[in-house]
């Protein structure tokens, strides 16, 4: 069977949430015996996510093998369990550089440089890529980010019409748009569909299926309106409406038949609908929870996206505890010593959150000599690891002014450093220690107890992303005072967690766990976080 591929492009506003209906095809499909890929193509001229401010673009997701990406790379992750690469996310910024970098090689032996052929020319070869002859995949999703009409997507709308042409019924569109209700008129309105559908059309592209998103159901007649105006067939408008939760979407679209029309247009037997039992397992946990957990997530984004792979992590790992995560934000640029314990009363937990510069750490350094002193389950990752170090050579080995190199280069006792090789790194982007690297965990440490669902639990690969790390010229007296380093790299002697044996739960990993989290594959580190949690509540 020749690869397949489907393009996933949005119209009307942005947010309507492409990823997950990228991610639930990709679910669909995997449910019928299918090898699947996604990849994200955004239209900003930035070379990557790494450099741009959780404030206007949410987290920097890292793939395994060390590239910074856009946040719908986890959706994709979390929904099918597949592992992306640096292959699966592109951006403007990348493909022109490809461009001026030949240009400049003089591959195009003095030719004139232009969008069109160059650029679309480069965008087909990056979006056919995933399906080309080795990688063995059935359908490469192309989710392709922003909104018709932009003149930044421009190119990648050109490339998309030419590669429907060429791929012939080997290729779909799916168009997702917004079906907006008016509460003075008590009515739905399909007209921003319209002209959205209309604005593809000009661009030589007619969507073959269109998923509705909508606040409120759509009746037949409305899906009918939509579908004699934009020349989709009925079975072919879906709609998405607003769910208690994003991981029932799958299941919706399913019963919609979405992946049945896709095949259905592409020409491969329907066949019988897939049980996806384990899915349905997960979602009967979640409507069956009804304790709740209330965790602290002390940050400095107050944004729900800037955090979305440790929220998500949290929320799938309380669901599998028979629980519901309840997740507070606590500005940790607002927190002192006088008002941490009524910013964080009632929390069963607390999550200490990564990040990169000195806005916002005092507060994290109080927040986990809070968890420690109260004996409150606390969990530091990456920055927030570090700042549980810091607190502990403050208070408890008696360095009043330990910090680390990152935010204070002359301090006397850096704890934390930078690695050695990052030290004549300038430029920012791509450049610090990323992806999957090998820890070793000590036995009998709490770390190695709740990797111990592993077949091998003495050597786990975490994701990282971070230049500082801990410094070892201290490692003895951490040791001596209480505060093991239970997690190290093998090659790099770089210690990656470290934990309190004597207290609930006191654990700081300098890799990134929330990355490797899934639906049907709760990671342990977060499974046993809320486990202490329950406890500690009981």
């Amino acid at each position: 069977m020749n690869t397949k591929y489907i393009f996933v492009t949005g119209g009307v506003v942005s947010s309507l949430g492409k990823g997950i209906i990228s991610a639930s095809i990709g679910k669909l499909l995997q449910a019928r015996g299918f090898k699947v890929t996604i990849q994200k193509f955004d239209p900003y001229i930035n070379i990557d996510p790494g450099t741009l401010n959780p404030y206007e673009h949410g987290e920097c997701y890292v793939t395994e093998d060390g590239f910074e990406t856009d946040l719908d790379l986890g959706h994709y992750e979390r929904f099918t369990g597949i592992y992306t690469t640096r292959n699966n996310s592109i951006t403007t910024g990348r493909i022109y550089k490809t461009v001026i970098d030949r240009e400049r090689h003089g591959d195009y032996l003095g030719k004139t440089i232009q969008v069109v052929p160059h650029i679309t020319d480069e965008i087909k070869r990056r979006m056919l890529r995933e399906g080309a002859e080795g990688k063995s995949f059935d359908f490469v999703i192309t989710e392709v980010g922003g909104t018709i009409g932009d003149i930044e997507s421009a190119p990648f709308m050109e490339a998309i019409r030419q590669l429907r042409w060429q791929l012939g019924r080997d290729a779909v569109c799916v168009h997702l748009t917004y079906v907006p209700y008016l509460k003075a008129a008590d009515e739905l309105k399909t007209k921003p569909t319209q002209h959205s559908v209309k604005e593809l059309q000009g661009m030589g592209i007619q969507p073959d299926i269109l998923v509705l998103r909508t606040e409120r159901h759509l009746d037949d007649h409305v899906r009918m309106k939509v579908a004699s105006f934009c020349n989709v067939d009925l079975e072919c408008v879906v709609q998405s409406e607003d769910m208690p939760s994003i991981y029932e979407v799958p299941v919706s679209m399913q019963k919609q038949g979405l992946d049945a029309a896709i095949m259905r247009k592409i020409g491969i037997p329907v066949g019988e609908t897939p049980a996806m039992k384990p899915w349905h397992d997960f979602l009967d946990k979640q409507r069956n929870a009804k304790r709740e957990v209330h965790i602290g997530l002390v940050g400095k984004y107050d944004l729900q996206d800037a955090y979305k792979s440790i929220r998500e992590s949290l929320n799938l790992a309380g669901i599998y505890n028979d629980v519901k995560a309840k997740i507070h934000f606590v500005n940790s640029e607002e927190l002192a010593t006088e008002n941490v314990a009524t910013r964080l009363e009632g929390m069963a937990g607390i999550v200490i959150c990564p990040g990169f510069g000195q806005r916002g750490i005092e507060g994290k350094i109080i927040a986990a000599e809070y968890g420690r002193t109260n004996d409150i389950p606390t969990f530091g990752i990456c920055l927030g690891m570090q700042m549980m170090v810091i607190e502990f050579a403050r208070n408890v080995l008696g360095y009043k002014d330990a910090n680390s190199a990152e935010m204070d280069e002359k301090t006397p006792h850096n704890v934390i450093d930078i690695m050695e090789e990052q030290k004549n790194i300038t430029q920012m982007g791509g450049t610090m220690r990323l992806g999957a690297y090998e820890c070793e965990l000590r036995e009998g440490s709490k770390v190695a107890q709740a990797y111990s669902e592993k077949e091998q639990p003495s050597r786990i690969m975490e994701r990282h992303r971070h230049r500082y790390e801990f410094n070892n010229a201290y490692k003895e007296e951490y040791e001596a005072k209480g505060m093991k380093c239970v997690g190290v790299n093998p090659a790099a002697n770089l210690v990656e967690i470290v934990e309190i044996p004597e207290k609930r739960w006191y654990i700081g990993t300098q890799f990134h766990p929330e990355y490797s989290s899934t639906v049907l594959h709760p990671h342990p580190l977060f499974m046993s976080f809320v486990r202490a949690c329950i406890g500690n509540k009981s």
